[in-house]
């Protein structure tokens, strides 16, 4: 098994639980959505796994690496995993090919230049290296922040609600190129959302969160063959969205 996520706990007040007990197994390649309402924990979860937090019980291997338990605790910027923040965090002074490199210091010259020529014909957008942000759409700010996040060939990808800065006609768009892109280049992902509609079009596996706990797990055809989701149908989502497992 590639991750191993297990009973991993978190308290913000001594008194309740913000994550309590999750655990789970990661697929090298898998695209795993935690799916859940604001305040269910599923944001804590990509701190702890970050390494912005740090848990209170539980562990986390990737690779037979412990990346956190009750002895030992790797630091954020040690553990080879990338994240997409909402708001994409690019650097407005540097062009897109400056944003991406950046991560990419232990490179020589030439792998550099090559890793980001690569990442950016995965992410489409070849031909935007001399642009800045203001200059791009925010569907291509977004592509940016992921081929930032990919260039370092992380273990794992986080990225916390990754669509909700866009309109919901580019959403739709945005959702099948962001599977494209992950699979395209065979990362391992976790992101949190708290729309039905980004879960079940990009994941292919749904962890539903409440109050910090796991209340359902399956593959996206199986929340499908539900009759509802979180009490809502789900039988509005666009033919284009939904993905075949």
């Amino acid at each position: 098994m590639f991750i191993s996520i297990e009973n991993v706990c978190f308290c913000y007040d001594p008194k309740e639980r913000a994550v309590d007990g999750f655990s789970m197994k990661i697929e090298k390649g898998e695209v795993v959505s935690i799916l859940g309402p604001s305040g269910s924990g599923k944001s804590t979860l990509l701190r702890l796994f970050a390494g912005l937090e740090v848990p209170c019980e539980g562990s986390f291997t990737i690779e037979d690496v412990v990346i956190f338990n009750d002895k030992s605790f790797i630091q954020p910027e040690k553990r080879g995993i990338g994240m997409v923040f909402q708001d994409y965090a690019l650097f407005p002074h540097m062009t897109v090919e400056e944003n991406i490199a950046f991560g990419l210091n232990k490179m020589k010259k030439a792998e550099k230049k090559a890793r980001v020529a690569e990442v950016l014909e995965i992410v489409e957008l070849t031909g935007y290296e001399k642009r800045y942000p203001h200059q791009l759409s925010g569907g291509q700010q977004q592509r940016v922040a992921i081929a930032r996040a990919i260039a370092p060939n992380p273990n794992l990808l986080l990225l916390d609600e990754p669509f909700s800065n866009l309109d919901a006609e580019l959403q739709v768009k945005i959702r099948k190129d962001l599977r494209n892109i992950l699979k395209a280049a065979g990362i391992t992902a976790i992101f949190v959302t708290h729309d039905e509609n980004d879960a079940l079009a990009i994941a292919d596996r749904i962890v539903q969160l409440k109050d910090g706990k796991i209340v359902h797990s399956g593959r996206p055809c199986d929340i499908l063959g539900a009759q509802s989701w979180s009490g809502k149908n789900v039988q509005h989502l666009e033919k284009e969205d939904l993905i075949e497992v």
